[in-house]
């Protein structure tokens, strides 16, 4: 059984995911236009959509199995803006180079430590899209 805390913000991030899926449904036109540049269409789901997705990170702490959450959402939106269906059966990594992308969601960072003393080990840090600290 997870405890109470994690059940919660598994809660909330299914919920922020769903909320997310919704408002992409709203945009579906733009999204997943074809006349529309891959550049404008990501700038528009970054703009739009992924601020309700990671409303509230601030308080997360990301697990293992969170982040392969937000980075399976992550994917679902671009392939629904490419028009990929999922019988295509289409790796992720080819899926991010169609789009010219890189994971941007949830992004691992290896930083000293200013507390780590004599040793100067290394910490990793998670962060949401461009400089959000979790």
């Amino acid at each position: 059984m997870q405890p109470k805390l994690l059940q919660d913000l598994i809660w909330n991030i299914s919920a922020r995911t769903a909320q997310a899926k919704i408002n992409f449904q709203k945009m579906k036109t733009i999204l997943t236009n074809k006349h529309i540049s891959i550049e404008t269409r990501k700038r528009a789901l970054q703009c739009y959509i992924e601020p309700v997705l990671i409303y509230g990170c601030e308080a997360w702490t990301i697990s293992k199995q969170i982040q392969n959450k937000l980075e399976a959402t992550e994917m679902w939106f671009l392939r629904r803006m490419l028009r990929i269906p999922w019988t295509s059966k289409k790796i992720n990594e080819r899926v991010l180079n169609e789009a010219n992308k890189i994971r941007s969601l949830v992004r691992t960072k290896e930083t000293s430590s200013h507390l780590s003393g004599p040793r100067d080990e290394k910490r990793k840090t998670r962060t949401f899209g461009n400089n959000r600290k979790v």
